[in-house]
């Protein structure tokens, strides 16, 4: 794996890297969440990052899946992302799409996770207006930690019983039908998950992306074409004026960038 441009982090090893497949403690000091602190108000700082792939021309999935855009060492960072994180926020159609299951321990990353005071291996929080989750799959059934679903106040009853009858912990984050993202940033920090990381869908990270609420975005460019009328990685309302983000790293493998953007 080359590195392109330095990770502003100094504590990041950057000598005798190139052309060489990094360790996974390499990988987890460069993409380590930043310090905690308290935010002025008082709550606990949190800071989310979102994971997303995309080919060249710009498509998030190809044949309804983001797989195919995907390599080894895409694969290897995802991994990298879950384990340094204390929640997972994917939404209710990217779980049934990409088959999602809970996020397991991993030896490699116990002892890092024990320091930080973390679980054994990230929740799984999954965002759903409509509760429409097979709540005995796997997901659910055979989590080390258990999976939470983010709703709104106006969730259908009758799902909201099926939940909670199969001991799933539902969470309300918004006032109406669906989820405020900024209300589901909150509501896992006090439960104690401030390092958050989304996987998407599109249309989730569209709407972090329109609250305002996302603090960086880890995005692997695929060298391939699609054409087609895929999604792009963030869907949804548009933002008034766009964002600027700043460029924290760039590591590459393959023609696969692999890169990192801070919120300026």
């Amino acid at each position: 794996m080359r590195r392109l441009f330095p990770v502003t982090d100094s504590t990041v090893p950057t000598a005798g890297l190139d052309d060489r497949e990094w360790s996974l403690d390499e990988l987890a000091d460069a993409y380590a969440y930043p310090e905690a602190s308290s935010a002025g108000d008082g709550a606990p700082a949190v800071w989310l990052r979102a994971n997303m792939v995309s080919s060249l021309d710009g498509a998030a999935q190809h044949e309804g899946a983001s797989q195919p855009l995907s390599s080894g060492a895409d694969m290897r960072i995802f991994g990298v992302l879950r384990a340094l994180s204390d929640v997972v926020i994917a939404g209710a159609e990217t779980v049934r799409r990409e088959g999602y299951r809970a996020a397991r321990a991993r030896d490699a990353f116990a002892a890092r996770r024990a320091a930080a005071g973390q679980r054994p291996a990230p929740a799984i929080a999954v965002v759903s207006a409509s509760l429409d989750l097979d709540f005995g799959a796997p997901l659910f059934a055979d989590a080390l930690v258990p999976t939470l679903v983010l709703t709104g106040a106006a969730a259908p009853p009758e799902r909201l019983h099926a939940a909670r009858k199969e001991g799933v912990e539902v969470v309300v984050a918004g006032e109406g039908a669906g989820v405020d993202p900024a209300c589901a940033v909150r509501a896992l920090a006090e439960r104690g998950m401030t390092r958050q990381l989304t996987e998407g869908g599109p249309r989730l990270l569209g709407q972090f992306v329109a609250s305002g609420v996302l603090d960086e975005l880890c995005l692997t460019v695929a060298p391939l074409l699609t054409a087609g009328g895929a999604q792009r990685i963030a869907g949804g309302p548009e933002v008034a004026v766009p964002e600027r983000f700043a460029l924290a790293s760039v590591l590459e493998e393959g023609g696969f960038l692999f890169t990192r953007y801070h919120r300026i």
